[in-house]
């Protein structure tokens, strides 16, 4: 008996299952985390980068409990989750690349948690880990479903990336904004942010269904 046959045996689920099921999990946790933590913000606008719910940036950096508390908490339960789930995904996937990218996708939300916004600059590359390694990881989930969810893990991912590598490009290459300016700075971030905890529960959801089918159980 090998592991993957020793843990089923002992849980009951299989890790495809577990695996989905903590990754549907973590994208209902970041969603309403992230809601919640926005309503007992005081004053607070989706104008606003949503790192400013943990804290803003320096030199004068600001945080309001219990907001605080629950963002920095919704991050590392969140990574934690996905690392978890890439874990078990690494453990009887075919291609690696995947697992191990959805891990570094985890480490940089954990990481985004330890590191509120001010911490310089310890949070500004964990939020970049966790955008690009997010994106990068919707993208190649393509490769691992069937299609049409093929096309939806693509389109997530690949919005998530162009809008990320515009704002990247004009402000760095162009030294100019960028054309999607009048969404904000907090707008932009959650054009770059929520398809990627779309996908969470999403992608859950279709590995939950695939060893269900597994285990000769048809999902209905």
């Amino acid at each position: 008996m090998d592991t993957t046959d020793t843990l089923q045996s002992t849980v009951g689920f299989s890790e495809r299952a577990i695996a989905g099921f903590a990754l549907a999990l973590s994208g209902f946790i970041g969603f309403m985390g992230i809601i919640t933590a926005e309503v007992l913000y005081p004053n607070y606008s989706t104008q606003q980068d949503i790192s400013d719910l943990g804290s803003t940036r320096p030199p004068n950096p600001v945080s309001f409990e219990p907001s605080a508390t629950i963002f920095n908490t919704t991050m590392l339960v969140t990574g934690l989750l996905v690392i978890l789930s890439a874990y078990l995904l690494y453990r009887v996937a075919d291609r690696r690349g995947f697992p191990l990218a959805l891990a570094v996708f985890g480490f940089g939300a954990f990481g985004v948690g330890v590191f509120p916004g001010n911490v310089t600059p310890w949070h500004g590359l964990f939020a970049m880990l966790t955008f690009f390694a997010g994106g990068i990881t919707v993208v190649l989930s393509s490769r691992v479903v069937p299609r049409p969810f093929s096309f939806l893990c693509g389109l997530f991912g690949g919005v998530s990336l162009v809008v990320l590598l515009s704002v990247l490009f004009y402000g760095i290459v162009v030294g100019g904004p960028s054309p999607l300016q009048f969404l904000s700075a907090g707008g932009i971030e959650r054009w770059v942010v929520y398809p990627l905890i779309i996908w969470l529960p999403a992608f859950g959801g279709y590995l939950l269904a695939a060893a269900d089918e597994s285990a000769g159980r048809p999902a209905s």
